[in-house]
């Protein structure tokens, strides 16, 4: 195996002190093109150090074993890889999310096979159920609301935080605003089962000294969740991302300027095209009519992005 040079082994210090660093904030992915990995598979040899031969009129070049470099007093060594579940989940290419609002992966990983996306979903299901990241949240939940739905599903309703049904049942969009978005769901001639739904918080928002009802998730609880949806997103891969809600849109992209005011009007999440649009429980309090239409121009938008058929039946919905 070839040497590494004093400055190559430095890089190489420096890069695994970075690495550990945004490991300790949780950060579990940083971008990286194929190129850049495959250059950093090219260890450099060390200078080869000459001596002159006496016995010939020409200096020949001898190699000396370099001399290795100190190792750093502070620099803790690199945990051990896992190994992988399956052989296709190791990447080539790594996620560069730190959990910001509205941030955009540069990267994308190569898709996985079948076996090793079910895999890694496990993985991830299995580290998001056992999270106590909040332990306000953690010691109150019933349970980790994860996410339901087609791990490959071209369609993804990414809500703000689960409720009481959901936190009892451990399924997102299960109470009365959740029939309704079924419901949605069947008007555009899909399944509920042929998409994906999750929240940005996985766990029921404490309620402390209240018998009933819920609240709103906070900043730093969303930024602390949002890596799970991060990595569901990038498992599943979906064309197009509905945001349900002004909180969901909130934490997703970091807009406060009301739902009203965005609804309808195609964004972009790491990559994705994201559509906002009302929460469904906005239309259990306001039932005319003309805000049923509202939040169904949005889901035709969506369908035309799909490139899924329209009839004139659906066009015609709660119009006048």
């Amino acid at each position: 195996m070839a040497l590494m040079s004093d400055p190559y082994r430095q890089l190489l210090d420096a890069t695994i002190r970075h690495l550990q660093d945004l490991k300790s904030r949780g950060v579990r992915y940083v971008p990286a093109t194929p190129e850049a990995l495959a250059a950093l598979n090219q260890i450099p040899a060390a200078p080869v150090a000459k001596k002159f031969d006496a016995t010939s009129p020409q200096a020949q070049p001898a190699p000396v074993p370099a001399r290795p470099a100190p190792k750093p007093a502070h620099t803790p060594a690199p945990a051990p890889a896992k190994p992988s579940a399956a052989p296709e989940a190791k990447s080539t290419a790594l996620d560069l999310s730190l959990g910001l609002p509205g941030e955009t992966a540069a990267v994308a990983a190569p898709p996985l096979g079948p076996e090793a996306k079910i895999a890694a979903f496990t993985e991830l299901r299995e580290r998001a159920m056992a999270c106590v990241k909040c332990p306000h949240l953690a010691s109150s939940r019933k349970t980790v609301v994860f996410g339901v739905g087609n791990i490959n599903a071209e369609l993804m309703f990414v809500g703000e935080a689960p409720g009481a049904d959901e936190d009892e049942l451990g399924e997102p969009f299960v109470g009365r605003a959740g029939q309704l978005l079924t419901k949605i769901i069947q008007a555009m001639g899909l399944q509920r089962g042929d998409v994906y739904i999750a929240n940005i918080l996985k766990c029921r928002p404490d309620t402390p000294g209240q018998t009933a009802g819920n609240r709103k998730p906070t900043a730093d609880e969303m930024s602390t969740c949002i890596p799970y949806l991060h990595e569901q997103i990038d498992l599943i891969r979906p064309r197009v991302l509905v945001a349900l809600g002004a909180t969901a849109v909130e934490g997703l992209l970091g807009k406060t300027a009301g739902i009203t005011r965005l609804r309808g009007n195609w964004q972009t999440y790491r990559g994705t095209p994201l559509m906002p649009t009302v929460h469904p429980a906005y239309l259990l309090r306001n039932q005319a009519a003309s805000e049923k239409r509202t939040i169904w121009e949005d889901m035709m938008l969506v369908m035309d992005k799909l490139a899924m058929p329209i009839s004139a039946k659906q066009r015609g919905f709660f119009l006048k």
